[in-house]
């Protein structure tokens, strides 16, 4: 027995005075609705209606059920309203994973817009390099930069970035520039501990496929900034992508290395788990994104993330 509809059937005939009235208002035949009331009763073990050929009128415990069965049906109405309200307008609270860099970077000074647009939504936010797997660790949508490996979620490609090969003016005027990637193994190296391909940098030369030139790091650091820190201080060459960088290679304070030979792209993506029924905080987050990333600001030359950074107050 479906109790809800059961119950929902005992409300109508009582509203309407009869079994024959309540067909019109259910949907349902007669027989169909003697029998869900009939059910009831069985179910709770007493009568709720007396019954005779001309009328029906409420026992007093059918009394009580009925003032009850009308406030729980009228909850359950309001939680499907409130639920069809979330539907067309987003709110909620949305739990967010992003790499460290690109999180305090480029995405940090993009929250306050999306929460001005979407006054209802309260945005979690938890940066780490670490991939984070959205369904174990309840994540709304994580945002990755890589190559994607084969998955269950659902990726949205937001925009692309690209690994540069570079190192201060101090270092190269100290130890030379190397003049081919195999020369890289003699050099000062200060890797990105979770890079893809490890000790081995992917390149492209002018001409044909990617190539791996194997490295041999001074340091090994787990955070692409803490990279560039020690680049900017003369300790090596790093190999890190172009929005980390891009602003130190305008002002000079960085210089690209081997600049014919490009440093791999790779995606930017929003994921997700399921494109079914996917909220619509997520889906505004996604469009957000895609839309104010379609354009990098680290493609322009007079964006500096670092300055905006220390803007901050």
């Amino acid at each position: 027995m479906d109790k809800i509809q059961s119950m929902t059937t005992f409300v109508a005939v009582v509203k309407s005075g009869s079994f024959v009235r309540a067909m019109e208002s259910t949907g349902l035949s007669r027989a169909a609705v003697s029998r869900q009331v009939m059910e009831l009763e069985q179910s709770l073990g007493v009568r709720l209606l007396h019954r005779t050929t001309r009328k029906i009128s409420l026992t007093e415990e059918g009394r009580g059920f009925f003032l009850r069965c009308q406030e729980i049906l009228a909850a359950i109405q309001d939680a499907e309203n409130q639920v069809c309200s979330n539907a067309s307008q987003a709110s909620g609270r949305l739990r967010i994973g992003a790499p460290q860099d690109f999180g305090v970077l480029q995405l940090g000074g993009l929250w306050g817009q999306f929460m001005i647009q979407n006054p209802g939504v309260r945005l979690d936010i938890f940066l780490s390099d670490r991939s984070v797997d959205p369904v174990e660790e309840g994540y709304d949508l994580v945002v990755r930069i890589g190559h994607l490996s084969d998955s269950t979620l659902v990726a949205r490609l937001l925009t692309t970035t690209r690994m540069v090969l570079c190192a201060s003016p101090d270092y190269l005027s100290r130890c030379g520039s190397p003049s081919h990637p195999e020369e890289l193994i003699d050099h000062a190296t200060v890797a990105y501990s979770y890079y893809g391909s490890g000790d081995e940098w992917k390149l492209q030369p002018p001409q044909g496929a990617v190539v791996k030139f194997r490295v041999e790091p001074n340091l090994h650091v787990n955070n692409g900034a803490t990279c560039r820190t020690l680049a900017l201080a003369g300790h090596g060459i790093i190999l890190q992508p172009d929005f980390l960088v891009n602003s130190d290679i305008r002002k000079g304070a960085l210089i690209e290395v081997l600049p014919d030979w490009q440093g791999e792209s790779m995606g930017i993506y929003a994921m997700y788990p399921t494109r079914n029924l996917l909220p619509l905080k997520v889906k505004l987050l996604c469009d957000y994104l895609t839309d104010v990333l379609r354009i990098p600001s680290w493609s322009r030359h007079d964006d500096d993330p670092w300055e905006r950074l220390r803007a901050v107050p």
